[in-house]
Order: structure tokens, then sequence, then C-alpha cells
């Protein structure tokens, strides 16, 4: 039982491992679930600091999300820019590249949900 616990601890580490961290951002994972088929669908707390962002970058599935703190810019390729605040919500289309920025003097936090292919990373930079 101990062996079986200790293995299941390790790969929900490594699962965790792989949630790519662009150089800006800190991304606390919540839960993770594999669902639906050949997804995973992970939650997640998304941090930007003041005057930071989060940097392009891509998913391999959905992100939706919720702002927690503060106000952000969200640049999303194809459409125009937003400024969003504690409140607001958001869904980033797979594969598009976009950027979170913190706007005015204050952190940023999000709750972000990612329905993402599960044989790919959480999130990959973008030129």
């Amino acid at each position: 039982m101990l062996k079986k616990t200790l293995l299941a601890l390790s790969f929900a580490g490594l699962a965790f491992a792989a949630f790519a961290q662009q150089p800006g951002i800190k991304r606390t994972p919540l839960q993770k679930v594999e669902f639906p088929d050949g997804y995973n669908t992970i939650i997640a707390i998304a941090e930007v600091p003041a005057g930071g962002a989060a940097g392009r970058h891509t998913h391999p599935g959905i992100e939706t999300g919720y702002v927690l703190e503060g106000e952000l810019n969200l640049l999303v390729d194809g459409q125009p820019d937003k400024t969003l605040k504690a409140g607001d919500s958001y869904q980033i289309p797979a594969g598009v590249v976009h950027d979170a920025k913190a706007h005015g003097d204050k952190a940023m936090k999000v709750l972000g949900v990612y329905v993402v292919d599960k044989t790919k990373p959480l999130a990959s930079p973008a030129p």
C-alpha cells in the first residue's frame, strides 16, 4: 500500500512539474483531473507581480479564468487588447498566442482553468 501511495505521489509531482513556468509568472496548481478523455483539466492560481508580464505563450487547449486581484492587460492575438479587473472573467481559445501584463502598481492574480491535451506541456513560450 505504501509503495502504491509513493508511486501516485511521484506521478502527481511529475505532472505538476510539467506545469511550465514562464519568467514573470507564478502558477500554483490546485487540482488536476484527467477529463475529458485525452485531456487534463487543471485549476491553478496564476500571479504576475506589479509591472510584470506572463510572457507570450500558448496552451494546447482552452483557458478560462477569473481575476481575483489587481488589474491586467490581456493581449490575445487576433483580438483587441482588454483591461480586466477583479471580478472579470476571460476565455482564450486553444493554441492562441497571448500575454497577461499586470496593470498599474499592484500585482495581479487570476484563477485559471485549463482543459489541455495531456500529452503536451501546459504552456509553451511563443515569439
